[in-house]
């Protein structure tokens, strides 16, 4: 009688760990599905089409692009730049650094360089940006945006990176170890109370 007693548990625990073995394999894959679908939105359609993954520094975008969003601006020829698109420019024609902020004014016709000059302002801030952006300054228009991927974005591709990467590698590598030392150890319980049973 004892013996079936202790059948009937081994045989419950292995269902109950059946169930959340399936549970996790689930969560897993799922975990898997999300990952694969941010980098394909922030790896490889950029890279498809041309465009550029940025990041949101500070809250002048807010609330729609608060500060650690991705944003992909997509390069647009400047006539078809509209008011209210939002844009990514050069603060300096040349120069690496870029701000995104919306198009509330378009200056053009009645300049004497004949060049179209755009006047953008922060959808948080208060006042219109102080120097009119010019054509050669735009990088493109925003076209699309992930919330929080940003900050992801800045450590491995910032000047974080040569620190990241390392560490990122040996958790992972330290977790390949925990996996396999445990699945031997698990194989080893198993053999011991098969070996009893």
């Amino acid at each position: 009688m004892p013996a079936q007693v202790a059948v009937r548990g081994r045989r419950r625990a292995l269902k109950e760990r059946g169930l959340l073995g399936y549970l996790a394999l689930g969560l897993s894959w799922g975990l898997l599905a999300f990952v694969l679908l941010v980098a394909a939105l922030v790896v490889v359609v950029p890279a498809a089409t041309g465009s550029t993954p940025y990041t949101i520094l500070t809250s002048s975008m807010e609330p729609n692009m608060p500060a650690g969003t991705l944003i992909v601006v997509k390069p647009t020829d400047v006539d078809d730049i509209q008011m209210g698109d939002v844009i990514t420019y050069q603060l300096n024609s040349g120069q690496s650094e870029v701000v995104t902020h919306r198009v509330i004014a378009i200056q053009g016709e009645n300049l004497t360089d004949g060049e179209r000059h755009f006047i953008t302002q922060g959808d948080a801030n208060s006042a219109p940006d102080e120097n009119p952006v010019r054509e050669v300054q735009v990088r493109g228009t925003v076209w699309y945006s992930v919330p929080w991927i940003g900050w992801v974005n800045n450590l491995v591709n910032g000047d974080m990176r040569a620190v990241v990467i390392p560490i990122v590698a040996v958790l992972l590598f330290g977790y390949a170890g925990w996996m396999l030392v445990t699945s031997r150890i698990d194989k080893r319980r198993s053999r011991e109370t098969s070996a009893t049973s």
